[in-house]
């Protein structure tokens, strides 16, 4: 058995709301710096990805501010529960992406880095063959670390915080 820290047993379930918050804003600044800092073009499967964070952040957020009332406190295990069921949701996204780049099995037809829209600032690059831009595509890991891609960490991570939430709740309703 895991030795907790102290207290954690006790604080998890007041601040779980706030840290998947945190957990969801640090998750898409990630994101977003590696597109703007490291030049990763994200695919379709990442910006959905995105949006599973987008998602727990606004639930986060809107809990927080219910929980600030008397009468939603009932309300506690149940925000814990729906907020690791969005992270179960997210890492089970982000491994469908993974397997895709493993090539385990096909990734979205919208989602080969064939094709795409093209502006009419880019079209004579196209015309006279000299544009050089391809769309991101969902099979192909733009990075990879110790053997991860990006959504098989992001898998991993989802995973831990899901599990984050199924302790708050549980916990939450041990105390109750």
């Amino acid at each position: 058995m895991v030795d907790l820290p102290a207290g954690l047993k006790d604080r998890l379930p007041a601040a779980w709301p706030g840290i998947a918050l945190a957990i969801s804003a640090a998750m898409l600044a990630t994101a977003h710096a590696f597109e703007r800092f490291g030049g990763y073009a994200p695919c379709l499967l990442c910006l959905q990805q995105r949006e599973v964070y987008w998602v727990s952040g606004a639930v986060a957020f809107v809990g927080i501010g219910l929980l600030r009332t008397r009468k939603a406190e009932a309300l506690r295990p149940w925000l814990a529960l729906l907020l690791a069921a969005i992270f179960l949701f997210g890492a089970g996204l982000a491994a469908y992406h993974a397997g895709v780049e493993w090539k385990w099995w096909p990734g979205p037809g919208a989602c080969s880095g064939v094709g795409g829209s093209v502006s009419s600032l880019n079209l004579a690059g196209l015309l006279d063959g000299t544009l050089k831009v391809r769309p991101p595509a969902c099979d192909t890991a733009a990075w990879r670390l110790l053997g991860l891609s990006m959504a098989g960490w992001n898998t991993l991570a989802s995973l831990g915080w899901a599990g984050l939430g199924v302790l708050a709740w549980r916990w939450e309703r041990k105390s109750s």
